[in-house]
């Protein structure tokens, strides 16, 4: 047993304050992302939370040009973001288009402050730590912003679960019933800002959407309910993400160089590769019904 653990732990994990931050950071945004990721996709705005993420991407990368904590960049111009393409598109086509004119100009937005960044600063790794993330850095004053987000999107969930669920389902059905879909939206959409903005602290801009429809779309294919999917995306989240930095940490060891390879890179495999072998068994398990009839 203590060999194994050997095997999997490299030496000083445990003792590791970065690593303890990072494991809490990580879990406590994964599980929310697991959350929110399967209502994401039964309202189809998988393409949204990619939108959103590429501009919360630009204000991070305008807060660190300024010297502000990446996070608030996230936060900020996430939610901004996020209210735009929901004021912008009131049906599914309209919100498409309008989602795809604000990630064009995020992106541009993201890759002008980039190069500022860049060069303004003298730090080449800022467009890394903003792209694709880097746990192991978070100041540690991030932490306590980080759990109260959680806390708060958590309450706020709950409070919300029924008419959201309702109007994610079917719209016509929930106006029916007097739910006001156009208030449930936004809370939503904000919330969704608000993880996506801390995703991006783990994995970054670019793959933020990963941790939130990945462990969803694994949960979605064998659940047979929403509150299923929604407690097995939650575990798929915080596992993929805690043995992500555990390999991430590992890899210090794997190469002469010694150089760690990046948490984003474990987490968007181990979610594709998790993803795969789900299809892979549904189609099995399809097959095998197909025999027993």
């Amino acid at each position: 047993m203590k060999n194994i653990l050997q095997l999997l732990f490299a030496p000083g994990f445990f003792a590791n304050n970065q690593v303890k931050e990072a494991i809490l950071v990580g879990g406590l945004i994964a599980f929310i992302s697991g959350i929110i990721g399967v209502f994401v996709i039964i309202r189809g705005q998988v393409f949204a939370g990619h939108a959103i993420s590429d501009f919360g991407g630009a204000g991070a990368a305008i807060s660190f040009l300024l010297g502000v904590n990446t996070l608030w960049g996230f936060l900020i111009f996430s939610i901004l973001s996020s209210i735009g393409v929901e004021i912008a598109g009131k049906h599914a086509h309209e919100r498409n288009l309008a989602t795809g004119v604000v990630l064009s100009f995020a992106m541009g937005i993201e890759s002008l402050f980039l190069f500022l960044d860049t060069h303004n600063t003298g730090q080449s790794g800022a467009a890394m730590l903003i792209l694709f993330g880097s746990i192991f850095i978070i100041k540690s004053s991030t932490i306590p912003v980080i759990i109260c987000l959680t806390i708060t999107s958590l309450i706020i969930l709950i409070c919300i679960y029924r008419p959201l669920v309702t109007s994610s389902i079917t719209v016509e059905l929930a106006s029916i019933l007097g739910i006001p879909v156009k208030f449930i939206n936004y809370i939503f959409i904000v919330l969704l800002a608000l993880v996506v903005g801390q995703s991006s602290l783990i994995i970054g801009a670019l793959l933020s959407t990963a941790l939130l429809i990945g462990p969803a779309a694994i949960a979605m294919s064998f659940a047979r309910s929403i509150k299923y999917s929604i407690l097995f995306s939650s575990i798929i989240a915080v596992s993929v993400t805690w043995l992500g930095i555990i390999l991430a940490y590992d890899s210090y060891y794997w190469l002469p160089s010694h150089r760690n390879w990046p948490v984003s890179f474990f987490v968007c495999a181990l979610i594709l590769a998790g993803y795969l072998i789900a299809k892979m068994v549904l189609i099995i398990s399809k097959k095998g019904d197909r025999k027993i009839v």
